[in-house]
Order: structure tokens, then C-alpha cells, then sequence
């Protein structure tokens, strides 16, 4: 055998083993049901936030959507005006509402309230995707009942 066939060859396998590797995850990876994510497409902290959830071990998918169509789904699907963010997920039946983290997502998904979702208002600063957690504001995480009524679900002390 020449020099070329065992590059062929090595680069065959090579390419082969990549390819037969690329389906399997990570245990950090998609543990859960997808979230599927409504966002302006130039938003820098939703994305932010999504990377963290990935890494957290959500599956993401995401789809563009701006103004007035993105209101209307976040209203459609009770989410009230004022709980209202900047993107809206939907993880088995429940809505996401803003910078939600991860734990609170899980924890929703593992009691199964009866409940439109979770919801963090506004962009605190420190909450996922809003910059540095160990600068963060105090903010809370509500829970939105599907009969309207909002309560807190969790609550994060300034750093």
C-alpha cells in the first residue's frame, strides 16, 4: 500500500467515526422535552439565554419573530402585558416568559401546576443571559395560573 491509500484510507475512517458520533449527546444534552423559543432575531440576551439553557442540557429551538407578532403570541398565550419580556418559550404545554433560569424551568416541568407558566418581567440584570450572575439585581420568578391569577414561584436575592 502506498502513502496516498492509507491517507485515503484514514481519512475515510476518520470522516466515517465523525459522522457516526455527530447523534450522540452529551448527558448535559437535551435531558427534557424541546423548548421551543419566539425571539427578535438581533436580540443579543435572548441568545444569551438560550446558550445557557443548551449548556444546562435544554434542547432549543428557536424561531424569529418581532413586534406586534411576537406580542400577539405572548397575549394568545396568557401571557400577561405586565409579565411581558423580550422572548417566549413553550416546554411541554407551559410558557416560558423572559429570563427564566433553567432550575425553575425544571422544577415547573417536574410539579406540573396548573399553570399558563413561569414568567421573569422586564430584563433584571444577573438573571440568565443578563450579564454576570455574581453582579445581579434581586429579581423574581412568578407563576401564571391559568385562571389569571399571578404568584411567586422563586426569588433571587441581589449578589
Amino acid at each position: 500500500m502506498t502513502k496516498e491509500t492509507l491517507s485515503r484510507r484514514a481519512i475515510l475512517i476518520g470522516g466515517t467515526a465523525l459522522l457516526a458520533a455527530l447523534p450522540l449527546r452529551t448527558p448535559a444534552q437535551a435531558d427534557g422535552p424541546p423548548l421551543h423559543v419566539l425571539k427578535d432575531p438581533d436580540c443579543g440576551c435572548c441568545t444569551a439565554w438560550i446558550e445557557i439553557l443548551e449548556k444546562d442540557g435544554f434542547s432549543v429551538t428557536v424561531e424569529p419573530s418581532v413586534g406586534a407578532e411576537l406580542m400577539r403570541y405572548k397575549t394568545v398565550n396568557g401571557i400577561p402585558e405586565a409579565l411581558a419580556s423580550c422572548h417566549t418559550g413553550r416546554i411541554d404545554g407551559y410558557m416560558i416568559e423572559g429570563h427564566v433560569p433553567g432550575a425553575d424551568i425544571r422544577r415547573l416541568l417536574r410539579e406540573r401546576p396548573d399553570a399558563v407558566g413561569l414568567a421573569v418581567p422586564g430584563m433584571p440584570y444577573g438573571s440568565p443571559g443578563m450579564g454576570p450572575e455574581d453582579e445581579r439585581e434581586a429579581y423574581d420568578v412568578f407563576l401564571i395560573r391559568r385562571d389569571g391569577g399571578v404568584e411567586l414561584f422563586s426569588s433571587y436575592e441581589a449578589a
